[in-house]
């Protein structure tokens, strides 16, 4: 456990820090910055896989998934007001949104990785965050905020429909449901953190296998 404890707490840290950001709005609303910490969930993930294995990898994911419900359930709590009624800050579909794609990309996420960390070095991160970040946003989109999944919600106060409103794709294209809009940003954002977090996977990589080896001598 003492060799993950660093990768737990990052994962952590990224969990808190997303459910935080994600609060506050930016470019007319079709991101919050919670978008541009919440990808290197799976930066973490795969430095740990990469230098401690798969088994140790699932650790952290599942430790990440932990917090994510217990910030959830504190959400769920606080009661916002609007249109004549309260409702909970994080609604029951979007917490369940949020768990599923986290527990299934990331897992997705360390897969993918083992299928190819064998060839160059920057094959396994980008191609497995590549492929968990998209399962990622599909599943949270569609299940927080799609005409299909209404219903999920503990009362009619919780339900999103706001995110269901015809308006044009990314402020300037055809008419589309809000919720495309906010799931092809946030997706943008992810592939481009992406390609940028390679560089710190390379360096958090070589200095935790030095700093393992010469724990060895």
């Amino acid at each position: 456990m003492n060799r993950i404890f660093f990768g737990v707490l990052a994962m952590a840290t990224v969990v808190v820090a997303s459910n935080i950001l994600v609060q506050f709005l930016i470019l007319d609303g079709l991101l919050t910055w919670g978008a541009f910490t919440y990808p290197l969930a799976f930066l973490v993930t795969d430095v740990m896989n990469r230098v401690y294995g798969p088994a140790s990898a699932r650790k952290v994911v599942f430790a990440g998934l932990v917090v994510g419900i217990i910030c959830s359930l504190i959400g769920s709590q606080i009661m916002l007001q609007g249109d004549g009624f309260e409702y909970p800050a994080v609604a029951l579909r979007i917490a369940i949104g949020s768990a599923n794609a986290f527990l299934i990309a990331q897992l997705l996420d360390i897969i993918v990785f083992n299928r190819l960390r064998d060839g160059s070095w920057w094959k396994a991160p980008l191609g497995s965050t590549l492929v968990g970040s998209t399962v990622d946003t599909v599943i949270f989109f569609s299940i927080a905020f799609a005409a299909v999944f209404n219903g999920f919600s503990a009362s009619a106060a919780e339900e999103v429909i706001w995110a269901q409103d015809a308006v044009p794709f990314l402020n300037s294209g055809p008419m589309v449901p809000l919720w495309v809009s906010l799931a092809v940003a946030d997706w943008g954002v992810k592939l481009s953190i992406a390609l940028l977090a390679l560089i710190p996977f390379r360096y958090l990589v070589a200095r935790l296998v030095m700093r393992g080896a010469q724990n060895t001598i």
